[in-house]
């Protein structure tokens, strides 16, 4: 195989500006098919974006003989269905975050890759992103010195039209999203940390929903330990003001701190020995390029892409353990 041909399962919003466009736009890369239950907007979707075919039905998609690669953006209730299925087809998995709605569900989808001999991939992109690589760069080249704690917040006030009375936005219904903005939006940061000090092996946590506008939590506190030794401390609301927004992760090291966002992208400040510095690094569009990239190049045997299904599913271990007892109220 000199190229990858990609099929798309779900071409949805998260397709249209984030993902969709990548696939023909990385090298030795081509978006070949699309499927969306809709059999019309599929067809507009493969129209607008140059996309030769398009199904409405997954299974039709998944059996393509000329599809080598199937890009799951679905949401995380199907993802462990079509994942086995396009496995067991032979087809190579990528496949939208959060990996599945549970750590059980992680699980077979890697046994369903590893017993049919095909890579699984996971779209936690900011682990090949620009601006996060730096902050990479910078812990590992010890520029804060050793690496003493983190610290999260992630306050973000809930959209104008969420009601309990009406009918809710797939994300904050915990039967299909596995819960509510704390999973979807948190686990990008927890993933991103277990890039930067390695797994988390103990949380402590408190889950609850203060607003009352849908069932799944909308505050988490937690604190935590990396396996590396580092110490971290989380807070998520979704019910604050709009004045109250804040997007913020500070690492906090032997000779000083580093302080970014996960989803502003706003200038990396570092404060160390040599003094103040800011680095604004360029937000990649589409956004999900460089992750596409290298999948495709893993799967061409020239690199390696650093966000596997055993590393997505560590996140989701991590969130289940956080919200165990939250929703142990619901069963």
């Amino acid at each position: 195989m000199d190229r990858v041909n990609w099929g798309i399962i779900g071409c949805g919003n998260v397709t249209e500006a984030k993902s969709g466009p990548a696939f023909n736009r990385v090298k030795d890369s081509k978006l070949a098919a699309v499927m969306r239950r809709d059999a019309a907007k599929a067809k507009d979707y493969a129209q607008r974006h140059n996309v030769p075919k398009w199904y409405s039905d997954a299974a039709e998609l998944i059996e393509d003989p000329d599809i080598h690669a199937v890009y799951i953006a679905t949401p995380p209730d199907t993802h462990a269905k079509y994942t086995v299925m396009a496995a067991e087809a032979g087809k190579h998995v990528y496949v939208e975050k959060p990996m599945a709605l549970d750590f059980a569900q992680c699980r077979r989808m890697i046994r369903a890759a590893e017993k049919a001999g095909v890579s699984l991939f996971v779209a936690y992109y900011r682990r090949a992103l620009p601006s996060f690589l730096k902050v990479r760069e910078l812990v590992t080249s010890w520029k804060i010195g050793s690496p003493r704690f983190v610290n999260i917040r992630l306050f973000k006030a809930p959209p104008e039209n969420i009601s309990s009375k009406g009918d809710l936005p797939w994300r904050y219904r915990p039967e299909i999203s596995g819960g509510g903005l704390f999973v979807d939006l948190g686990c990008h940061q927890l993933d991103y940390l277990d890039y930067l000090f390695g797994p988390i092996l103990s949380v402590k946590s408190f889950a609850l929903n203060q607003a009352g506008l849908y069932p799944a939590e909308d505050i988490v506190s937690v604190s935590f330990i990396f396996r590396s030794g580092v110490v971290g401390n989380g807070t998520w609301c979704f019910s604050v003001s709009r004045e109250g927004q804040i997007d913020e992760i500070e690492i906090v090291g032997s000779k000083g701190k580093i302080s970014f966002s996960t989803f502003s992208f706003t200038p990396i400040r570092v404060e160390s020995e040599s003094g103040y510095e800011a680095f604004d690094l360029p937000r990649p569009d589409p956004i999900q390029e460089p992750m596409i990239q290298t999948v495709v190049d893993e799967l061409l045997g020239r690199g390696q892409c650093p966000s596997t299904g055993l590393t997505a599913s560590r996140t989701t271990r991590v969130m289940e353990e956080i919200l165990k007892e939250y929703y142990s109220s619901f069963t």
